[in-house]
Parts: C-alpha cells; sequence; structure tokens
C-alpha cells in the first residue's frame, strides 16, 4: 500500500468520490452543509440520530463508490490524539481497491494550527508495510488531496523527516539476521553521508587497537565482523558541545553459550533496535536540518555460538581499563554498550548521553508494553525525557538507581560481574551496570525499550512489526529543550 498526500487550494469538493469531514465531538454536521449535497447531509443527519456518538469517526458508504468520513475533534484534543485519528481513520479505509479521498481542512476546528499536519502524520506512520521479501506486492494506493488550509513548508518538512526517520529505523529492525549482519549495518551506515552526516566505522582491527574488549568478546563467536560506528550533525553555528545518543546492536542473539530457548529465538533479529533508534534519528535530524550537534554511537555485532565464543567465566578489560567477568554469555547488550557509552564520553565529551538498548526481558515483566524503563544519573534529564515521551505518547517510566545495588554485580574475580547471580531487580543491576562506565558525571539516561521496540499485535500509529519505538520521542526532547 502507498500513500499519496498533495495540497491544493481549489477543487470541486461536491462532485468528490470520497469525502473527509471534521466536525465537533457532538457530531454537529450544520457547518458542513456546504460541502453536502442535501441528500447526503440529510440521510447523514438521520443515521446519527440513532448511532452511539462515543466514537472518533464514522464512515458512511453513500455508495460503492462514495464514502464520507466524519472525524471527530475532541475540545482541547492533545497532539498524540490527533496523530491517533489520522492513524484510526487509515485502519478503517485501508481495504478494497486504490482510493482517492478529498480531505476539507478547513472543517476543523481545532486551535492547533499544525493538526491537520500532525493527522496526516498519524496517517502515514500507520500505513507503514514491511513487504520487501513478499513476492506478492500491494500495490494499491490511497491518495490524499488536501483542500483548504495547509501546513507551513517548514513543518512539512519536519513530519517527513520523522516519518523517514521512523521508517528507516523500522526498515533496519524488520530485516532478518541473515540479511542486516554487522558487515552489511556498517555498509549500509556509510549511506547516511549523502544526507550530510559524517560516518566514522571502527572495524575489528581498530577496535582491538582502543582495547574494546567488552564489545568484541561478544562478537568473537561470529564469522561476521564487530564494528563501532559513530554518526555525527554538526547544525548548529558553534562549537556547543553535541548531543549523544548510543545504541545497542546486536544484529542477532542467541545468547552464545547461555543459550536461548528455541521459541521465539527467531525474534531476536530485534535486539538490535537500539541502535536503529539512534540512526533513525540521525537521519530525522539531518533531513530537517536541526539547529543542534549530536552524535549518534552504536556498537554492532552478533552473538553467536562457535568454538572461538566467549565462554561463562572468561575476564574481559573493557575500554575504560576496568575489568568484566562474564558469567552469562546472554547479558551481552551492556557489555556493548559499555564499551560504547565510555568511549562516547571520553571522545565527544557530550552535553548529555541517552542509550537506548533491548536490554532485558526483566523491563517487560515490569512494565510490559506500554512503557519503557527510564534509569539515570541526572533528574533534569530525566524530567524531559518523561515529557518529550508523554506528549508523543511514547511513553517512559523512571526505575530505580542505588549504590546498594552495586554488591549485586561486584566479583570476587574481577572489578564487576555482567549479572546478578543471586537474581531480582534485573532491569536495575543492569543499568547499575551501565552507569559504571560513565566516567565523568556526564547527565546520562538509560532507555530499557525492550517491551517497546516490537508488537506483535500492533499499536496506535503502527500496525504490528518493529513500532520505531523512541525517534519521535528523542527527536521532541531535542525540539524541546535543546533547539
Amino acid at each position: 500500500m502507498t500513500v499519496q498526500i498533495y495540497y491544493k487550494s481549489s477543487g470541486s469538493e461536491k462532485n468528490s468520490n470520497n469525502l473527509v469531514l471534521f466536525v465537533d465531538e457532538k457530531f454537529n454536521i450544520n457547518p458542513l452543509k456546504k460541502d453536502l449535497s442535501n441528500s447526503e447531509f440529510f440521510y447523514i443527519n438521520d443515521l446519527l440520530k440513532n448511532s452511539d456518538l462515543n466514537k472518533n469517526l464514522f464512515v458512511f458508504e453513500l455508495s460503492s463508490k462514495k464514502k464520507i468520513i466524519l472525524v471527530s475533534i475532541k475540545k482541547n484534543i492533545k497532539i498524540f490524539d490527533i496523530e491517533n485519528l489520522g492513524a484510526e481513520m487509515y485502519g478503517r479505509i485501508n481495504y478494497g481497491k486504490s482510493s482517492e479521498y478529498l480531505l476539507k481542512s478547513n472543517t476543523t476546528i481545532s486551535k492547533d494550527k499544525n493538526f491537520i499536519g500532525h493527522f496526516l502524520h498519524g496517517f502515514k506512520l500507520k500505513s507503514y508495510d514491511f513487504n520487501k521479501y513478499k513476492s506478492k506486492k500491494d500495490t494499491r494506493l490511497i491518495t490524499i488531496n488536501v483542500l483548504g488550509n495547509k501546513p507551513s513548508s517548514n513543518n512539512l518538512l519536519k513530519f517527513k523527516a520523522l516519518e523517514e526517520g521512523t521508517f528507516y529505523t523500522r526498515d533496519l529492525v524488520s530485516e532478518p539476521g541473515n540479511v542486516l549482519h554487522p558487515d552489511e549495518y556498517a555498509k549500509r551506515l556509510r549511506s547516511l553521508k549523502q544526507h550530510g552526516l559524517k560516518v566514522n566505522i571502527y572495524d575489528n582491527k581498530k577496535l582491538k587497537k582502543m582495547g574494546m574488549n567488552a564489545l568484541l568478546g561478544v562478537g568473537q563467536g561470529s564469522v561476521r565482523g564487530s564494528y563501532l560506528v559513530t554518526v555525527e550533525w554538526n547544525g548548529a553555528k558553534n562549537n556547543s558541545k553535541p548531543l549523544a545518543f548510543v545504541g545497542k546492536g546486536v544484529c542477532f542473539d542467541t545468547g552464545g553459550y547461555s543459550l536461548k530457548p528455541a521459541k521465539f529465538m527467531e525474534d531476536m533479529t530485534y535486539d538490535m533496535a537500539g541502535s536503529a533508534v539512534v540512526v533513525g534519528l540521525m537521519k530525522n535530524l539531518a533531513l530537517r536540518k536541526a539547529k543542534i550537534n549530536a552524535v549518534g554511537v552504536v556498537g554492532l555485532v552478533e552473538n553467536m555460538v562457535s568454538g572461538n565464543a566467549q565462554r561463562p567465566g572468561d575476564i574481559v578489560k573493557s575500554y575504560s581499563g576496568k575489568t568484566i567477568e562474564i558469567l552469562n554469555t546472554d547479558a551481552e547488550g551492556r557489555l556493548v554498550l559499555a564499551d560504547a557509552l565510555t568511549f562516547t564520553e571520553k571522545k565527544f565529551k557530550p552535553k548529555f548521553m541517552v542509550d537506548l538498548a533491548t536490554l532485558t526481558g526483566a523491563i517487560i515483566v515490569s512494565l510490559g508494553s506500554e512503557y519503557a524503563g527510564l534509569f539515570s544519573n541526572n533528574e533534569k534529564l530525566s524530567k524531559q525525557l518523561l515529557e518529550a515521551g508523554e506528549k508523543v505518547e511514547e511513553k517512559l517510566w523512571r526505575m530505580p538507581l542505588h549504590k546498594n545495588y552495586d554488591k549485586l554485580i561486584n566479583s570476587k574475580n574481577a572489578d564487576m560481574q555482567n549479572i546478578n547471580y543471586i537474581g531480582g531487580a534485573g532491569s536495575t543491576t543492569a543499568a547499575q551496570f551501565l552507569q559504571r562506565f560513565v566516567l565523568n558525571k556526564t547527565p546520562w539516561a538509560h532507555l530499557d525499550i525492550a517491551g517497546m521496540a516490537f508488537s506483535k499485535y500492533g499499536g496506535a500509529l503502527n500496525s504490528g512489526g518493529a513500532t520505531g519505538y523512541g525517534v519521535r520521542l528523542l527527536n521532541q526532547l531535542i525540539e524541546d529543550y535543546y533547539e
């Protein structure tokens, strides 16, 4: 399914096959008399009198060739509710043959100047479908001609950039592990240079020389390479400190010798979702020419079983110089992030660092698929992230960090161990582990997105599969507080 949106200054709406009109929450259609024929007006008005009006929209099929869609706008409607309305409309009309709709934007009663932009943004996000490997493609086309009020060109650019960034993330997460292994992933990231991003790729040889043994240990069992990739955007006119985003990119996770159960292991292609969010965000910032400096850092590895794979009981020396005893090879994401965080802080001296990872199953036990876990050493950054998440409905829940958890990851044989062997507080001890690699008190937040990156049943703005969770959240953070 392809969606096309055009903006028109004039048109004959009464002769259009399909109309999209906006009404108040009581579905009062009197203001729409000029947009409907007399027969259509009286027919719809009569149907509404006998309908449950506790709905967001109605689709009236007047004939096999004509639909009229009424969309209800509640008072003081929030931005994410506007986007959800657009997504709901897509869900209601996404069937049958190709179709064309005329959307009368001047019938909106919302005070939000960007109402139509947000509405169609939600529509577009919901329309995403990963069908790259299907022999039979969905060639249907939905065309929406917008008549009346048009978002500014600057806002249109922002919506388009955010959609492309989100779709880039979803595409990466949706790819199978035999296609998007670390070698291919690093290769694809090179192409981001065309958008004005600076891309540096550190391969096995360079990483070994740098002493990134925590990251390299995870990938040493794979025939594929391991990489650290930095993606920089310099959009500020000054040399201000960059905002830093760090992502876990485990392209496939067998668990290593601490082998995962076979059931649902196929889903471990999305264990690189944190890295995909970071690069999708960076692409979005470049496309919309964001007036900030930012850097994305991703560690790309494959956690496999082989004669060369890391063993439980191994001890590695991280990039920070701290030693780690590997008690469980399936607690690998924190090893990748440990080296990436220290490197990012040391090399870029950022204003803050936000890392994202599908890090623990324990966060799903705690929060399900409604909230991502937020762990942070900084109250200001935490508050900003929570508020940005509420605004775009990519919600976060603050989880605890405390020095008393440290004793659960202290090791007798090394500076620390990579799991809490006693059990309990799985997500917190993982975050507590990561915090040890933030060496210079840089404001830092860890987002555990294990329950949010992929959805089997779909959500408000996605139809199932990769969600792209995090791109819109972090973009909102930047827009509201740093741009």
